[in-house]
């Protein structure tokens, strides 16, 4: 981040705004939005700028600037349309430190004035750094449709309640369940739909009928992230990341999914890769037990999804057997998602009709797989974890009968910017990954439907 986002308390603070324009007049009109006391400060002014004089909005400083008029103001906007004058400014500001924005000039600015959505008291700001104010306009424009007035009539309820809630829940965990359950249920329904005393009156009824050991309750959520794009993500999955107090994640989640996980909550790793694991899986069933016994919400984030080679299911054994409220949310497995990704149909009318799924993962140096119905005809199988066996899977398919020219394809960090596909034969697959070393997490398509990658590659 170039600039770091702030809401600053401007009330009965005094700031200057030196220049007399209609870029002027709305710097000015912001500021007094924000309840400051505004001085301007030009030798001539704009009929906005005399309008917003008139009501008494602002008051005027008939002169040119003088850095004496800094004394004792707390901001100073600069929107003259002399460049000697605005440097002036700013140099004068930086002196008394001063915070100074200097208009449609970023390099001699302290602070920058974003795009507003203005629902107060919901306030939504959009910078782009001062790169492209046009373009930060355009995407609160989006955000007008998709943040409706009703939204600020909700927040006023919700401050109104607040001490209310604060006195009748002990803790900041139970009264954040509270809050959500609030404003995710018929409460925020019926105010966004314009009926405010329904809201009002089934708030109430939520206060009334609240159940301390049900806000007290630990639960896990055993959540897909896809195989890397965040984009990818389910609406379930993304609200759930956002309610988490403990995220426990795995090494195939990537970062623009871990950036989504609401900024409070703990982050422990637990990832695993071949011959090394950071916390074995029977102590990773334990971790989310007694977080959960704890009264946390503990979002078990995996790559791809949870109940494809994600070992889920036994994560959820534990905690069902220990009677732990949870919840499973599917993700894009990698071979959805990469194959996608790199123009290769899993199944397709003309080379295949039926799709198998199989990990290479070895155990104890070996390989052992139903190697008769892997080789079937008109087939797709797609190996996870397949980099460190893929000699022996090429042995094995070839020795079992599969056509040694058998399309085949390596798609390293599929559905990433990343991303790396390598097209071969199942008889050439281990010279290529021996010449171009793929690296984790890299999956392997074999069947006729990878000769479409060649015409269907998008990505």
């Amino acid at each position: 981040m170039e600039y770091l986002p702030l809401f600053v308390d401007l009330k009965d603070r005094k700031c200057i705004v030196v220049g007399g324009g209609e870029i002027a007049a709305r710097k000015a009109g912001l500021l007094r939005k924000a309840n400051a006391v505004v001085s301007i400060i030009a030798p001539e002014i704009s009929s906005s700028t005399q309008a917003m004089i008139d009501a008494g909005e602002v008051s005027w400083l008939n002169t040119i600037f003088d850095a004496e008029l800094l004394s004792d103001q707390f901001l100073v906007i600069a929107a003259t349309d002399d460049e000697v004058v605005n440097r002036d400014v700013y140099h004068h500001a930086k002196a008394k430190n001063i915070l100074v924005n200097v208009a449609d000039c970023p390099e001699l600015c302290d602070f920058i004035l974003p795009s507003i959505l203005d629902r107060s008291p919901i306030v939504v700001a959009i910078s782009s750094g001062g790169k492209s104010p046009i373009l930060a306009r355009q995407l609160r424009a989006r955000l007008e449709t998709l943040i409706p007035p009703s939204y600020g009539r909700l927040a006023t309820l919700v401050g109104r309640y607040r001490d209310v809630v604060k006195n009748r829940l002990s803790t900041l965990a139970m009264r954040r369940r509270f809050w959500e359950t609030v404003l995710q249920g018929k409460v925020a329904n019926h105010v966004l739909a314009g009926r405010d005393e329904l809201g009002e009156q089934t708030l109430n009824e939520l206060l009334d009928n609240v159940d301390h050991a049900e806000l007290k309750q630990g639960e896990v959520y055993l959540v897909g992230a896809g195989p890397g794009d965040p984009e990818l993500l389910t609406f379930k999955a993304l609200r759930l990341m956002q309610q988490a107090d403990v995220v426990f994640y795995d090494r195939l989640v990537s970062k623009e999914v871990l950036d989504l996980v609401r900024r409070e909550a703990e982050l422990i790793y637990v990832g695993k890769q071949r011959a090394w694991h950071a916390v074995r899986q029977d102590a990773i069933n334990q971790l989310l037990l007694e977080h959960a016994q704890q009264g946390k919400r503990v979002l078990r984030l995996k790559g791809g999804d949870p109940f494809i080679f994600g070992r889920g299911g036994e994560e959820i054994a534990t905690l069902a057997a220990a009677k732990i409220p949870f919840q499973v949310v599917p993700g894009i497995t990698a071979a959805s998602g990469c194959a996608s990704y790199a123009g290769i149909p899993l199944t397709h009318r003309d080379y295949s009709q039926s799709c198998i799924f199989v990990t290479g993962q070895l155990k104890e140096g070996e390989l052992d797989l139903n190697w008769s119905a892997l080789v079937q005809p008109r087939q797709t199988v797609v190996v996870y974890m397949g980099l460190a066996g893929l000699p022996t899977l090429s042995q094995q398919l070839l020795k079992h009968g599969l056509p040694a020219d058998t399309p085949a394809a390596l798609i390293q960090q599929g559905t990433t910017e990343h991303q790396k596909v390598w097209i071969s034969t199942i008889a050439d697959l281990p010279a290529v990954a021996e010449r171009e070393q793929p690296i984790a997490p890299t999956l392997v398509i074999i069947g006729h439907v990878v000769t479409l990658h060649k015409s269907l590659a998008w990505f």
